[in-house]
């Protein structure tokens, strides 16, 4: 079968194919402790182990039961964008009109739809080394060029002003950027967001920003989001990390309102519109209620952060920058091995826990750094933690 040349430039998803190894070994005796063995942990899937709230699995069941179960507009429910405006308005303290919002199926369907709309062959994206995978692949699925640019320690992980306009040809459309970072966890500091929008405006380019993890920021100084800096600055955005609806996919993007009309006519042909059932069950998400839950659980990730990240270091998987939001840290392997790929295959092999290494991520420097989701109970950490220490010290 003569296969479209698109798959050429879209690599497998590591992440998953890490998942199947952990699986697999898990599968065994060795794992199974009804025969003496111990069970594997999974630190390398970026998931919360918390569900949705009550309310919103109520409202998910309401709907249901109720017949809410037909299309919705292709922009999505009315009433799920003016609550997002609400969200927006009182979280961050901008005035994000509802019609610039579009409710998608995940986020990936919105980075999809805002690359379809706005890139063609020929384009080239810029984005940090190390950056989430399939923001890459979305750019290259719709026929252009992710640049992916080595970012160091000293930057955050994350692309700077100068490197921005250092790296800037005829060919460059956009930056595509992640605050907070997947796999890292850092943000971009709110002065530096803004002169990167500055020198890709004056370039005529557009500003993407993956903002999935906003909602899960651990330090004031980055918990800002970059639609403050214009109304052309498109965010891209989810319900799966923040709110606890991973399953459900459903995300949402905020585009200027030239692009609301072109979005929506891609999004009638390509998905008619995100699930209905979510879209209802979504609005329980902002009842009083459910934004305690919320905000307890930030609390969670915040102490498992804390806990994970100070046992890395003392390890020797050292962290070098502290992740300030998302469930991720981004530990440095070298010391005991010249190959993530090979430490955290040993790892799954002999101690049972599962993490994720830097291939997926880039290129610059895939073999130094592992990444670790926290996102799991903190009992479970300790005892990662624990059996980390003895596997190095073998």
């Amino acid at each position: 079968m003569k296969l479209a040349s698109r798959l050429d430039h879209i690599e497998p998803f590591y992440v998953m194919e890490c998942a199947k190894a952990a699986a697999r070994i898990a599968a065994t005796p060795e794992c199974d402790p009804a025969r003496g063995g111990t069970p594997m942990i999974y630190l390398n899937i970026g998931e919360p182990d918390f569900s949705a709230p009550p309310l919103v699995q109520a409202a998910a069941d309401a709907a249901i039961r109720a017949g809410r179960t037909q299309y919705t507009d292709a922009n999505g429910l009315p009433a799920l964008r003016r609550a997002l405006s609400h969200w927006y308005r009182d979280r961050f303290g901008l005035d994000v009109p509802a019609s610039r919002i579009v409710i998608t199926a995940g986020a990936s369907a919105a980075l999809q739809l805002a690359c379809l709309a706005l890139f063609e062959a020929g384009d080239e994206v810029l984005m940090p080394d190390p950056s989430y995978p399939c923001n890459r692949h979305f750019v290259a699925a719709a026929g252009a060029k992710a640049v992916a640019l080595p970012a160091s320690p000293e930057q955050r992980f994350q692309l700077d002003a100068d490197t921005v306009a250092a790296r800037w040809t005829p060919a460059t459309r956009a930056v595509l950027l992640a605050s907070p970072s997947n796999p890292t966890g850092t943000s971009i500091a709110p002065g530096e967001l803004g002169r990167i929008v500055t020198e890709t405006r004056a370039r005529g380019g557009l500003t993407l920003v993956d903002e999935i993890y906003l909602g899960l920021s651990y330090d004031d100084r980055y918990a800002h989001s970059a639609l403050a800096l214009g109304e052309d600055v498109i965010s891209i955005n989810s319900f799966s990390k923040y709110f606890n609806m991973t399953g459900w996919r459903l995300g949402w993007l905020v585009v200027p309102p030239a692009l609301v009309a072109p979005i929506e006519k891609l999004q009638q042909n390509l998905y008619i519109c995100a699930s209905s059932i979510a879209q209802h069950a979504a609005l329980a998400c902002f009842e009083a209620e459910s934004l305690a839950i919320y905000e307890q659980r930030r609390q969670a990730f915040r102490e498992r952060r804390d806990f994970i990240v100070g046992a890395l270091n003392e390890i020797g998987l050292t962290v070098p920058v502290m992740p300030d939001g998302a469930f991720y840290a981004w530990a440095d392997c070298s010391r005991f091995s010249n190959s993530s790929w090979d430490f955290c295959m040993d790892l799954m092999q002999q101690a049972h826990v599962a993490l994720t290494p830097g291939r997926d991520f880039g290129p610059a420097a895939a073999e130094r750094y592992l990444r670790l989701s926290f996102a799991s109970s903190l009992p479970q950490l300790q005892e990662a933690a624990a059996r980390l220490s003895r596997f190095v010290s073998t």
